[in-house]
């Protein structure tokens, strides 16, 4: 049986910084040791694979994956930039490629001002994103839609990925091996590495990673609508209404893309923006519990309780940065 492998693509845009890019690149290859090492069976080895565009402006695969092979990465990663001109708009190329990645199901990520370009791609309006304090003001008056949090180090958002500063591309980087690999391996890929894996202003990775890859795309753009209405009430009706479907065949064919009902999935949703929201701010539970839309705080306890394995009072003593 053939080795299966999951595929990271960096993407080389001008000025993107080489040290994050052959850092990162040395990261994943730690966690595929550390993996080997635990002898578990089912997980994928990470490759790695770097894109830019041609003279044509054409975005290509230019570094580790045979030319014939043309299937797109799973994930794709936007180095931070040296460059101190956040302004500088990228090239429509560039702009396109991310839309059409993010479209077909690929987990987009950013480091630093690599926020921008998602932004500029259109792909941020209504997130939660973190970039380099230094630009947070600048991004937040460029683009009004996204809200920005730059304190953060890490923002999660299910298929959008955030990190702050410069070196925040070993944060994001374990963040990935906790989601593809799992804790244990990410665990033991920051202790042979010597990077703290637990700081005090990184999130709590959120066990929850939907599934984007399905290739259902109505399914999907219901997904990447859902990402940013986590705290919104919403019905079959309206879900069904924006995958164009009838509630029936819907059902049928969310349920089939990612393996979970469509209450269900809402669910994760917002109790993955209850804990950020338990972790990082000193909102009462009732206030927490409305905010991700639930008006009766017993039933969030309870929704919450279930999914996370402690109530949410626990889990902020436990996990809570405001509070520190």
């Amino acid at each position: 049986m053939s080795e299966r492998c999951l595929e990271i693509g960096l993407l080389l845009y001008p000025g993107a910084q080489l040290a994050a890019v052959h850092g990162l690149g040395d990261l994943f290859s730690v966690a595929n040791r550390m993996a080997a090492g635990q002898e578990r069976q089912g997980l994928p080895r990470l490759r790695v694979s770097h894109w830019q565009a041609d003279e044509s402006g054409c975005v290509r695969r230019v570094f580790g994956s045979p030319a014939q092979d043309e299937a797109p990465p799973q994930v794709v990663i936007l180095p931070p930039c040296l460059d101190d001109d956040a302004d500088q708009p990228l090239a429509a190329c560039y702009r396109d490629w991310l839309r059409e990645q993010h479209g077909a199901g690929v987990l987009l990520a950013s480091v630093c001002v690599g926020a921008f370009a998602l932004a500029e791609a259109g792909l941020l309006d209504g997130r939660t994103v973190t970039t380099h304090w230094a630009l947070a003001a600048q991004m937040a008056a460029r683009f009004p839609l996204v809200q920005v949090l730059p304190e953060r180090m890490v923002i999660d958002d299910g298929d959008l990925i955030t990190a702050g500063g410069l070196m925040a591309w070993t944060d994001l980087g374990l963040a990935l091996v906790t989601r593809l690999l799992g804790p244990t391996i990410a665990a033991e890929t920051a202790r042979f590495l010597v990077v703290d894996l637990n700081r005090e202003s990184q999130r709590h990775f959120s066990s929850f990673a939907p599934s984007l890859d399905h290739g259902d795309a109505a399914v999907l753009a219901v997904q990447h609508w859902l990402q940013g209405q986590a705290g919104a009430e919403t019905s079959l009706t309206s879900m069904a209404a924006r995958a164009g479907l009838g509630e029936r065949t819907f059902l049928r064919r969310f349920r089939a893309a990612t393996g979970m009902k469509p209450t269900e999935y809402c669910q994760q949703l917002r109790v993955s923006k209850a804990r950020e929201l338990l972790e990082f701010t000193r909102q009462s539970i009732e206030q927490v519990a409305w905010q991700v839309g639930y008006g009766d705080s017993g039933a969030f306890r309870k929704v919450f309780t279930r999914l996370v394995g402690v109530s949410p009072g626990d889990y902020r003593r436990r996990f809570g940065a405001a509070a520190r």
